[in-house]
């Protein structure tokens, strides 16, 4: 009896339910069910990733190309007949055509408000024309759709340095690099602005 009674107390031991502990090596192993292959990434979470990278990166030529890889989520509009007017209206910009361009830029933004490019782009036609009201108003719309837009921060910071706001300008940098710290032209702005900022208060 006694032998009878440590051979039962042995089954929860072995894990086995149901079979001695010697028993359950024999059996043949279950099959796994394959991993289900990750979900893409959304656009979103690519972004989220590669701005974490950029602010991370200490090496200037590697931010460069993450910032880069920004830039290239930043232009996928998700519709290829604004895709082809931004195409468009790049080329008319190379070229100075540029009220050609707003005319491009002025059928995405009404097509698409949420894209964030289209404003920013269309910001840039303005600044090339210098009509610095409607740049900074374009630049402020890209700024509520895309906050990290640090193109579009650069671009307020060059008005805000062409209309005499120095201190504007600084913050404007400030911000930049807040997002993006190896951007050389915006340390060179922010090294310069400070001096000339500090001479002016003495």
């Amino acid at each position: 009896m006694r032998i009878l009674f440590a051979f039962l107390i042995a089954f929860p031991v072995s894990g086995a339910i149901g079979m001695p502990a010697w028993a359950a090596d024999d059996q043949p192993a279950q099959p796994t069910a394959p991993e289900a292959p990750a979900p893409p990434m959304t656009k979103q979470a690519r972004l989220d990733k590669l701005f974490t990278d950029l602010k991370r990166e200490r090496n200037e030529k590697a931010a460069e190309r993450i910032a880069g890889n920004i830039w290239s989520e930043w232009f996928q509009s998700g519709s290829a007949s604004i895709d082809l007017m931004m195409l468009w209206s790049q080329k008319a910009m190379d070229n100075q055509k540029f009220d050609v361009a707003l005319d491009f830029l002025d059928q995405v933004v009404t097509l698409q408000p949420s894209y964030a490019e289209g404003w920013n782009r269309r910001a840039t036609a303005h600044f090339m024309m210098k009509n610095y009201g409607k740049s900074m108003s374009d630049i402020d719309r890209t700024l509520q759709l895309e906050p990290r837009h640090f193109g579009a921060l650069s671009g307020l910071a060059q008005i805000m340095a062409l209309t005499g706001h120095k201190q504007s300008a600084l913050e404007a940098w400030q911000k930049v690099l807040a997002i993006y710290p190896m951007m050389r032209s915006a340390q060179d702005q922010v090294a310069t602005l400070s001096e000339e900022l500090a001479g002016e208060g003495i």
